[in-house]
């Protein structure tokens, strides 16, 4: 199944649980600032950003079912499809930019890069990157299905669900590389919930593009 399709499918459904840190955020990003959460999902993260006074806000994501929802249950957001690899944003224009359980959906290196450059692009100069996202587990449910698809896929760390989703944990080596061109500010381990209700190993990381 395409990550797409199966993305509109549970549209409706899936509620998602990775926790924003506001407390952390707002030591970095500023009320005032334009903040771009990319992979939004149905506009979860933001409206809690929204409820602690932040207004400048724009979501996107691929999934168009996603971002129906999110017209339906928070119609003040600005979410927008994404269509193609290009985000539709000017460089150095942005303030923040939150990437959370984005990089688990895309499961080849070159197209995380390119993610990643996007960002980049669009960000301003001091602007910042927020992610949080899932790390390798060390549970044998976790290896067994990481030994399981790594000759599928050809990245130990990927799996594909049940219902057809394919996943990808890292290493912290590699999300380390990934990110090497931006100034590392705040990089933790922390424990997720995942959107299936398993505790999963994850990460907090809050990076800064040279100024």
């Amino acid at each position: 199944m395409e990550q797409k399709q199966y993305w509109n499918e549970v549209s409706s459904t899936k509620e998602f649980t990775i926790p924003i840190d506001a407390e952390l955020f707002t030591r970095y990003v500023g009320k005032e600032d334009l903040i771009l959460d990319v992979g939004c999902g149905y506009g979860r993260v933001l409206n809690e950003l929204y409820e602690h006074g932040y207004q400048n806000l724009i979501g996107i994501d691929f999934s168009k079912g996603m971002i129906d929802r999110g017209h339906r249950q928070f119609p003040y957001l600005d979410l927008r499809e994404k269509t193609d690899e290009k985000i539709d944003l000017e460089d150095n224009s942005v303030d923040a930019v939150i990437l959370f359980a984005v990089l688990t959906c895309i499961y080849k290196d070159e197209e995380q890069k390119t993610l990643i450059d996007e960002i980049r692009r669009v960000l301003k100069p001091g602007g910042i990157l927020y992610i949080s996202d899932y790390l390798l587990g060390e549970d044998e449910r976790n290896i067994k299905r990481y030994e399981e698809f790594a000759p599928v896929f050809g990245t130990y760390g990927v799996f594909e669900l049940p219902e057809g989703a394919i996943c990808r944990h890292h290493s912290q080596d590699y999300i380390v590389s990934l990110l090497e061109e931006f100034e590392t500010r705040e990089f933790f381990p922390t424990t997720f919930v995942t959107m299936n209700g398993h505790k999963s190993k994850g990460f907090c990381y809050f990076g800064q593009k040279s100024k």
